[in-house]
């Protein structure tokens, strides 16, 4: 399998975890371009994806890996317990999401899982995407997985020059993207933008205070 994280030791963690249980691991990556370029070299079974990565995110990089495979089976493994994540995984073609807070067998659970092709979620995400509120589903529905990884990048404050070269688009289609994204989620200012994003999910509420 192919280990994606942007922390070293986090990924060793993992690594010794996953070994101990008898699956071995081929690669490991930080960002989600050197995750691609791992994956189409070594072709694992299997990658485990954060979705936090410098850049542009595991979404992106599991959007990347499933249009050059369309049979990858990717477990996104992430710190973001909101179910907004888990959708866009999931909607991306993720085979399964397990947050960091669940037990260390749960991984195991899960990775086994999806290496036998089927769908593993983790408990809590399970109820969480259950539970999600149907207006929530409307907001979030309304972009696109490319308006949804752009918008992502704005609230973490990267300008629209940072996000054309991590998503290998042009400045002006970024900013498109940005004018769309204002006018499907009826906003009209960057404090409202944040506002939005943080009711889909995307940031914690007290970011748009």
């Amino acid at each position: 399998m192919l280990l994606v994280d942007d922390h070293s030791v986090v990924r060793e963690g993992y690594r010794r975890l996953l070994e101990r249980n008898g699956l071995q691991v081929v690669a490991e990556a930080a960002d989600a371009q050197s995750a691609y370029t791992q994956f189409v070299e070594k072709r694992p079974q299997v990658v485990v994806m954060d979705i936090a990565l410098p850049g542009a995110s595991g979404i992106e990089a599991l959007r990347r890996i499933r249009a050059r495979d369309p049979g990858a089976r990717v477990l996104m493994f992430s710190m973001y317990e909101d179910a907004v994540f888990a959708h866009r995984a999931l909607q991306a073609g993720a085979r399964g999401y397990v947050t960091k807070a669940a037990a260390p067998d749960v991984l195991v659970e899960a990775v086994l899982c999806v290496a036998r092709g089927k769908t593993f979620l983790g408990t809590g995400i399970a109820r969480e995407l259950a539970m999600r509120s149907v207006a929530t589903d409307e907001d979030a529905n309304l972009l696109s997985p490319r308006e949804f990884e752009v918008l992502r990048l704005l609230v973490q404050g990267c300008s629209l020059s940072d996000i054309a070269v991590q998503l290998g688009l042009t400045a002006k289609t970024v900013a498109n993207h940005q004018s769309l994204i204002r006018q499907k989620l009826g906003v009209d200012s960057a404090v409202k933008l944040l506002q939005a994003a943080a009711r889909l999910g995307i940031v914690p509420a007290t970011g748009a205070q």
